[in-house]
This record gives C-alpha cells, structure tokens and sequence, in this order.
C-alpha cells in the first residue's frame, strides 16, 4: 500500500470518528505539517470523499461522504491485504531464522526484548521444537509478556538456555553490550536478522 493511499485512509477514519475534527487536531495526531494537512483535505475534498462546510467564519466542519465511505472501505481491504502479506514474509523470514538455531541446536531460547518482533517470533517458535525459557528486558521487567514475567539482564547467569535472541528492530549493539556486562558469552547471543 502507497504512503498516499495510508494517509487518505488515516484522514478519512480521523474524519468518520469524530464531527470536530480541526486541521490543527488532525496534524498533531497523524504528525503531518498543518500546511499539509489543509492541502490533503482539500484533495479529498476535490476527489469527493469529504465535504466541506462553513458553520462560523473561522470555523469549518468536515463530513464523510457516501463516496468518501466507499473508499475508505476500499482503502481498508487493501491495507488488510498489506498488513497479511508483510505478516506472512516476516512470519517466513522468522521460521527461516529460528529453524537455523534448531538445526545448530539451540532449542532453549531467551528472547530479550518485547514488542511485535517478539510476539510474531514467539508464534514462529510455538510451530517448533523450540523452547521459550524466558523473556527479559531491562525497561520492562516485571511486565507479563507472551505469559512470562520479563526478567532483568542480571538474573541470566542464572538461566538454562542455548542463546539470546535479539526481539527487538532497535539498538543492537546496545543490547549486545548490556548482555555482554550481563555475563552472556558473544557467541549465544543472536539476532532475528540473519
């Protein structure tokens, strides 16, 4: 799905979901310019999709039209399509990865990090003889995740496991050097990237 078509669906339902939607509310909460903003409502506006109307001098209503909820719809159904494909390649990539540490025997994984990389690894892992020994993640300790407590790094000496697998898109080397000072050996410590 093109960035044009993500940001049309994401003003269409802001504009659906509430009748005093403002430009200046709509910019804050997408994070685009307010300048920006005025020239994609009226796009949709010309396209159609919303109308426009004067309720004070200085006061504008934006309303959902007919066509506006059509496309929205469409809009939808091809950013679900989106979404499933780019779950089905990650979820590829995942099994790929973790079937390499199956293979080299490394069947006892502790996942450091929590988020949706560590949630799609844990479906990935949960299809194979893989064993999640626990979660740990130095911000997050204490926290329920994936139906473990998230540990902290110091209680990993502790911990019967083959590697450490690196569940999060951020900051690798940060974390490599927190599990080194964790006393986790270089070698056991992976990342989902291969």
């Amino acid at each position: 799905m093109k960035a044009d078509q993500q940001r049309d669906l994401q003003l269409l339902s802001e504009i659906e979901a509430s009748e005093t939607v403002t430009q200046r509310g709509l910019a804050k909460r997408l994070g685009i310019a307010l300048g920006l903003i005025n020239l994609y409502l009226k796009r949709l506006a010309k396209k159609g999709h919303i109308k426009v109307i004067n309720i004070q001098k200085n006061r504008i209503r934006y309303l959902i039209t007919p066509k506006g909820i059509t496309e929205k719809s469409r809009l939808t159904y091809e950013y679900m399509q989106y979404s499933f494909q780019l779950y089905r390649q990650a979820c590829t990539l995942l099994r790929a990865r973790l079937r390499d540490l199956a293979e080299q025997g490394r069947k006892r994984l502790v996942f450091y990090g929590v988020g949706e990389a560590a949630e799609l690894a844990y479906l990935c892992l949960k299809e194979m003889d893989l064993e999640l020994v626990g979660v740990v993640d130095a911000e997050h300790a204490g926290r329920r995740f994936l139906g473990h407590t998230v540990l902290d790094p110091s209680v990993l000496p502790g911990l019967e496991y083959d590697c450490v697998v690196i569940t999060s898109f951020v900051n690798h080397e940060g974390v490599r050097e927190r599990l080194k000072e964790s006393g986790v050996a270089a070698d056991a410590v992976v990342s989902l990237k291969p």
